[in-house]
Order: structure tokens, then C-alpha cells, then sequence
């Protein structure tokens, strides 16, 4: 078997959308879009956020702020596994994620004005 570079379509600055259909079409050349359901797709993306937990589990705050190369590479896939279970999830239960986070920044500026919370650690409700 020949392998041509890249095996998939390269993503860099694709949108949202685009990225979600290279993801539909990696899963679906695969036939694993029947294990692509919203509940199946959320306990993964569960997992892979333990997984990137699991990192930073027994670092100090100073040691989480400088990974050595290994561990940084560690925490780049988790990332990637993170968000390709995100993405994925939110395509299958139809919710456009672009729209949903500028709609939620927005409820969170009013939650949480600039002027009342900078610096400050609290919950919406505390202040």
C-alpha cells in the first residue's frame, strides 16, 4: 500500500463548518459514524479532557506554567482530541459552535462587566 501525504486534508485556517466536514468524512470513510452518537460522542470527549487533566494532575502552578517539550506535545494532542470530539458532538446534535460562543460571550459580558470583575475570581452571582 502507498501512503500519499497528508492522509487527510490539512486544516489550518479552516472555519468551523469545514472542519466539521473533514471530520464527518474521516469518521465516514471509516464507518464509525455509527458510533458517533451525541451520548457516545460526549462520554469521549469527557475522557480526553480527564486525559488532559491527568497532565497536570501532581505539577505545582509554576510547573504547569513551563512543560517541558514532551509533556507540551502531550497536551497539544489532548487539545486536538478535545476539540475534534467538540466538534463532532456539536454537529451531530445540530448546534452551530460559532454561533453558540459568540452568543454565550456575549450573556457572559453582561454576567461578568469588565469594570466590576477584573481580577477577581467569583461567580456572577457573588459580585
Amino acid at each position: 500500500m502507498i501512503v500519499v501525504w497528508p492522509l487527510v486534508p490539512p486544516t489550518k485556517n479552516m472555519n468551523v463548518q469545514e472542519l466539521q466536514a473533514t471530520l464527518a468524512q474521516f469518521a465516514k470513510d471509516r464507518d464509525w459514524d455509527q458510533f458517533h452518537s451525541p451520548k457516545n460522542l460526549a462520554m469521549a470527549l469527557s475522557v480526553e479532557c480527564s486525559e488532559l487533566l491527568e497532565i497536570f494532575q501532581w505539577l505545582s502552578q509554576d510547573q504547569s506554567l513551563d512543560l517541558p517539550e514532551d509533556k507540551r506535545k502531550q497536551v497539544e494532542e489532548e487539545i486536538a482530541d478535545i476539540a475534534i470530539y467538540l466538534l463532532r458532538f456539536s454537529d451531530k446534535v445540530g448546534v452551530d459552535l460559532a454561533a453558540a460562543v459568540d452568543s454565550k460571550l456575549e450573556a457572559n459580558a453582561v454576567k461578568y462587566p469588565a469594570d466590576l470583575v477584573r481580577g477577581k475570581a467569583k461567580k456572577y452571582n457573588e459580585y
